[in-house]
């Protein structure tokens, strides 16, 4: 072989030798742990890796506030090892790094089975969690761990952050007895009684001088809501009435003049005392007319103007006869009004009936009626009624229905007279049933639906059948079992979410 060959052989070998090693492949992490609890004051929702002797597993704790449904912003948690060693082993931090989320390191110092304990110590909440068994690995062992793998369960992912910046809440299917309820349509009316009309028992002018009484204002039983200036007897006459009043002055002038002139004849015995007391009440009588006559030109000038400005002996006081609400009003201060017309409607609302409209073919079934309540839409919880006061024994004609009507307490004025609501009774029957919040109902499509929360970010959609309403419970009938924990608030965002082509980035920063 030529030297040149050679030398282009030896360089090429010592190119070849002095090549880097290829690089090794990252060792993926094996699947971590996640486990959720629930007691009736916390919620659990913790990842951490693998247990390892001697090694620190980073534990991401989350908790929330069940009585809030917030993320704990304070407070001790504690994770407790017991039985690999003969003392228990702790791993504290105190205060989470972001509200909700505890970090804590913690390092087993020996392998082996221990029971794991989950501890929160806060001002709100103090709660223990018991994860059961789990096994502390060696460092052989923990080699030999497979790879996480992403796998697809059917559920909806939720993350804790998104659940606590946002209206949330859930709560546990229960089984409980129900009664069989049929809905009625209802509205709101007065009690009996609790209505009254105010009309004017005079003719004339209202006095503009008092507050007006608007619509919807509260009155109590004596309230004034108006004073009627009443209109003159002489209609408008009014120089027959100044002519009246000269006269009546003139009259009053004279008699006291007779008066003074008896009064010294009485006095020097040229008439008999008598005469005295009858010139007395002369003018006496004279001075009441005159007052009079002033009085009916007053009155006229008062109620020509619609001021409102009479003497207060002269006006006609109309006065509320039960507290109420002031419903409708015709009253405008000045101005004028007939005998008879009706100025106020009033109505009692510290108790309303509740006038539903039974079908007739209910009413063989009237017998079994044990209870009602009341659900008003948008109020929360229907409302127990307690007081039947009569169901109708005619049948009307066009709706084919009776009335049935309940009485209740409106301390609150939280009802208003006219309202629709629904008005639900109950025979005395009834059957065990599976039931969660009404909230926890949700229309997907036509098919009502709820979310089920099977572990702290992970939800199934489970379709139902509704049955039996009855205190805000639901009755569902389907893949829903007493235990089960349902979300009652923000339900729809677990339906958009699982709607979502993209599924939220999982894991999280702590």
């Amino acid at each position: 072989m030529p030297a040149a060959a050679l030398l282009s052989a030896a360089a090429l070998l010592s190119a070849c030798g002095s090549a880097p090693p290829p690089e090794e492949a990252p060792q993926e992490e094996p699947a971590p742990v996640v486990v959720s609890r629930w007691t009736d004051r916390s919620e659990l929702f913790v990842e951490f890796p693998p247990l390892v002797a001697g090694a620190t597993s980073r534990f991401a704790i989350h908790f929330t506030d069940l009585a809030t449904f917030e993320p704990l912003r304070e407070g001790r948690a504690t994770v407790r090892l017991t039985g690999v060693r003969a003392r228990a082993e702790e791993f504290v931090v105190d205060g989470p790094g972001r509200p909700g989320i505890f970090g804590v390191d913690v390092t087993p110092a020996a392998a082996g089975r221990a029971r794991l304990e989950l501890l929160l110590d806060a001002a709100a909440v103090r709660d223990r969690h018991d994860l059961g068994e789990v096994t502390v690995l060696t460092a052989a062992q923990a080699v030999t761990l497979p790879p996480a793998a992403e796998e697809e369960d059917g559920t909806v992912p939720f993350l804790k952050e998104q659940q606590w910046s946002l209206d949330f809440a859930t709560a546990v299917a229960r089984r409980r007895s129900m009664a069989a309820g049929l809905d009625i349509p209802a509205q709101i009316q007065p009690r009996t009684g609790g209505q009254a009309e105010v009309t004017t028992p005079v003719a004339g002018r209202l006095a503009a001088d008092l507050p007006a009484r608007p619509v919807g204002s509260v009155v109590g039983r004596g309230d004034t809501l108006a004073q009627i200036v009443p209109r003159s007897g002489h209609a408008d006459d009014r120089p027959a009435l100044e002519l009246a009043v000269a006269e009546a002055r003139d009259a009053l002038e004279l008699a006291r003049a007779e008066h003074a002139r008896v009064e010294r004849l009485v006095e020097v015995g040229a008439l008999p005392a008598r005469r005295r007391l009858e010139a007395r009440l002369a003018a006496q009588t004279a001075g009441a007319r005159l007052t009079a006559a002033e009085a009916h030109l007053a009155q006229l000038d008062s109620t020509r103007r619609g001021e409102g400005d009479g003497t207060e002996d002269t006006r006609f006081v109309l006065r509320a006869p039960m507290r109420g609400v002031v419903a409708e009003s015709a009253a405008t201060p000045g101005a004028s009004v007939d005998e008879g017309a009706r100025l106020f409607t009033l109505i009692a609302i510290d108790r309303v009936h509740v006038v539903g409209a039974l079908p007739e073919a209910a009413l063989p079934r009237l017998a079994e009626i044990a209870r009602a309540e009341l659900e008003v839409p948008g109020a929360g919880a229907p409302a127990p009624l307690e007081r039947l006061v009569t169901v109708g024994r005619v049948v009307d004609g066009d709706t084919r229905t009776v009335p049935i009507i309940y009485e209740l307490p409106n301390p609150g004025r939280g009802l208003a007279i006219g309202q629709a609501v629904t008005l639900r009774v109950f025979g005395a029957s009834r059957e065990d049933a599976v039931t969660v919040p009404a909230g926890a109902i949700v229309d997907d499509g036509g098919q009502p639906v709820v979310f089920v929360q099977v572990g702290g970010e992970s939800f199934e959609r489970r379709p139902v059948r509704i049955g039996h309403r009855e205190g805000g419970d639901v009755q569902v009938i389907g893949d829903v079992a007493a235990g089960d924990r349902v979300v009652t608030v923000g339900a729809p965002l677990i339906r958009l979410a699982a709607l979502s082509p993209q599924a939220p980035a999982h894991g999280h920063t702590h």
